[in-house]
C-alpha cells in the first residue's frame, strides 16, 4: 500500500494549479481579513476577525480543499481505468482508501503549518502547547474532508467532483462554520442546524484549543462525522470494485 500511496502523492504534486490555489487561497484570505480588522475600530467588537479566532476558522475552511485534491485524483483514476487494472492486486477497498488518504494528510498538515506561520508573523501570540492542541483538534477535520473527497470521487466523475468539492463544499464550509460571522445571524433554528453539521463544531473545537475557551467537547462530533464518512467511502469504493 505504501507504493500506491507514494504514487498518489506524486499525482497530487503534479496538479500544481489546484495545489497552488489550495495552499495560497487560505493565506490570502487570512491576510486580507487581518488588514480589514486593523481598519475596524476596537469599539466595533469584531472578535471573529482577531487572529486567535480567525486562524482556526480559516484553517478549517482551507482543509475543504483537501476534498478537491482527493476527489479529483480518485475520479481521474476511475475514468482512466487505472484502478480497474489494480483490482487484480490483493489490496482491499479499505487499503485503496487509506492509500489515497495517506498523501492527503501531509498536504493538510503543510497547509495548516503555513497558515499558523503567517499568523505568528502577523502577530498571533506564540503559545506552543496551545498550538499543538489546535493541530490535534484539526486532525479529525482533515480526515473528514479527505473522506468527503474520496466518497465523492468514488461515486462521481472528475467534473462532478470539481463542482461538489470545489464549489459546493467550500461554500458550505465558509457559510455554515461561523468563521466569517456569528451563527446567531441565522436565528435559533438555523444555528441548531449549523451545529448538527460538522463545520461549526470543527471551528469551535479548534478555537477552544487555541484560546483556552469552551467548545473542545464538540470535537467528538467532528470525529464521528469523519469515521462515518470514511466508512461510506470504503463502502462506495468496494461497490465500484465489484462493478469493475
Amino acid at each position: 500500500m505504501k507504493y500506491f500511496a507514494g504514487r498518489n502523492l506524486k499525482e497530487i504534486l503534479r496538479d500544481r494549479l489546484n495545489l497552488f490555489f489550495g495552499l495560497l487561497f487560505p493565506l490570502l484570505i487570512l491576510t486580507l481579513l487581518y488588514f480589514i480588522n486593523r481598519r475596524i475600530p476596537a469599539s466595533a467588537g469584531m472578535e471573529l476577525f482577531q487572529l486567535k479566532n480567525l486562524t482556526p476558522g480559516v484553517a478549517v475552511f482551507g482543509l475543504s480543499f483537501v476534498s478537491l485534491f482527493g476527489g479529483m485524483l480518485i475520479a481521474r483514476d476511475r475514468s482512466e481505468a487505472f484502478l480497474t487494472r489494480l483490482y487484480s492486486s490483493p489490496l482491499r477497498a479499505a487499503d485503496y482508501i487509506f492509500g489515497y488518504i495517506l498523501p492527503l494528510l501531509p498536504l493538510a498538515l503543510g497547509q495548516i503549518v503555513c497558515l499558523f506561520l503567517l499568523s505568528y508573523i502577523l502577530g498571533l501570540a506564540w503559545e506552543p502547547l496551545k498550538l499543538l492542541l489546535c493541530l490535534l483538534t484539526l486532525l479529525p477535520s482533515a480526515l473528514l474532508f479527505a473522506g468527503i473527497g474520496l466518497l465523492c470521487g468514488s461515486l462521481l466523475t472528475d467534473r462532478q467532483v470539481g463542482g461538489v468539492c470545489g464549489a459546493l463544499l467550500t461554500n458550505l464550509t465558509a457559510w455554515l462554520s461561523g468563521t466569517w460571522f456569528s451563527l446567531d445571524l441565522f436565528g435559533e433554528t438555523g444555528k441548531k442546524i449549523c451545529y448538527i453539521l460538522p463545520f461549526a463544531n470543527a471551528v469551535d473545537s479548534s478555537r477552544a484549543a487555541l484560546t483556552g475557551g469552551s467548545g473542545a467537547a464538540k470535537l467528538w462530533i467532528v470525529a464521528a462525522y469523519a469515521v462515518g464518512t470514511l466508512l461510506l467511502a470504503v463502502a462506495a469504493f468496494s461497490r465500484q470494485m465489484r462493478r469493475g
